[in-house]
């Protein structure tokens, strides 16, 4: 058995987000050949040798302007393969965003799952290991899975933030539907501890019918309050836009928005748009495109993942558990 250390790999796509990894986790960004072909097809081959050594694969599975998000997703998977092949000891997919994880249970006839689809496409390449970062059900992708899978979360970035700017503030947090209560208690806990004092919960009613979004009351306490809502995505921003003016005609006084990961330009800009949104909070977890389209700096914060990702590396090299990193923030990086 090779004593060589790890690499990291990386399609082009998510090579910015992979050099910046790389440089936090202190293991070398691998060569890898990236080679296009007229009709569509693409070779994906490592330069160096992976025989016996351990190798992580970076890719977040959200659509650029270039590369769709089914041609990230088949590219991730011809990778993960070609590296089994190659002879690899250990394969692990750092994946920030994770497409198709919202598809994860039927809700009505015939309906796919497209998580568990993902799941058996992924473990079909011989992967041993997933990292993901706040996806959307991290219960039912476990149930998906068969290997181990290690969940991270932006959250207590998210707390210190907060907790820096708004912390004098007479604060309450917000889930914009249902489905992200759980998400927002966890924040409300860690940023109460952080506080050192309560904050209040608030969550938004919202109905989904044949597609079509209805709802809109606000449940608990948020007359005069300043408003966090916290969500772990922002698409097309319909959510999040539909909370905010729920919240401000229930007299928030402001509203604070923060979400891990912002796959789509449009999304993110209506929501930066909004009147009734103070500021937003956001990641790169996509890669640095989609956040490069709001130029007003004044309202969006980017927080930068490759700390956290970086780290989680270096314990997994080490042997260490993953856990601690769910309850505090890695050392500022960018």
């Amino acid at each position: 058995m090779s004593s060589a250390p790890p690499l990291i790999f990386a399609p082009g796509e998510s090579g910015e987000l992979a050099t910046a990894v790389a440089r936090q986790s202190g293991i070398e960004l691998a060569p890898l050949e990236d080679q296009a072909f007229e009709e569509g097809e693409f070779k994906l081959r490592p330069l160096v040798s992976v025989r016996d050594r351990s190798v992580f694969v970076v890719q977040s599975l959200a659509a650029s302007p270039d590369v769709a998000v089914s041609q990230r997703l088949i590219r991730l998977l011809f990778l993960l393969f070609g590296l089994r092949d190659a002879g690899a000891s250990r394969v692990t997919a750092v994946v920030p965003y994770l497409s198709y994880a919202r598809t994860d249970r039927r809700t009505q006839l015939r309906d796919p799952v497209n998580t568990r689809y993902v799941a058996q496409l992924l473990e079909t390449t011989g992967l041993d290991r997933l990292v993901c970062l706040d996806v959307h059900n991290p219960a039912a992708l476990d149930n998906a899975f068969r290997i181990p899978v290690d969940h991270l979360s932006a959250i207590p970035m998210f707390v210190r933030h907060f907790a820096e700017r708004l912390g004098d503030d007479d604060l309450a947090v917000a889930s914009p539907d249902v489905g992200g209560i759980k998400r927002a208690q966890i924040f409300r806990e860690m940023l109460s501890a952080q506080l050192r004092r309560d904050v209040d919960m608030v969550f938004v009613e919202k109905r989904r019918t044949q597609g079509a979004v209805s709802g809109g009351a606000v449940v608990g306490a948020s007359t005069g309050r300043t408003v966090i809502v916290i969500d772990d995505l922002c698409a097309s921003g319909e959510t999040l836009l539909r909370a905010a003016t729920a919240l401000r005609e229930a007299g928030a006084k402001t509203i604070h928005v923060a979400f891990t990961h912002a796959p789509l330009a449009r999304g993110l800009l209506a929501v930066a748009a909004s009147k009734d949104i103070t500021s937003l909070v956001t990641t790169d977890s996509v890669g640095p495109e989609t956040t490069r389209a709001v130029t007003n700096t004044a309202t969006l914060t980017k927080l930068h993942m490759a700390p956290l990702l970086g780290e989680a590396i270096r314990h997994m090299v080490a042997g260490a558990p993953l856990a601690p990193l769910l309850n505090r923030w890695p050392p500022i990086g960018s």
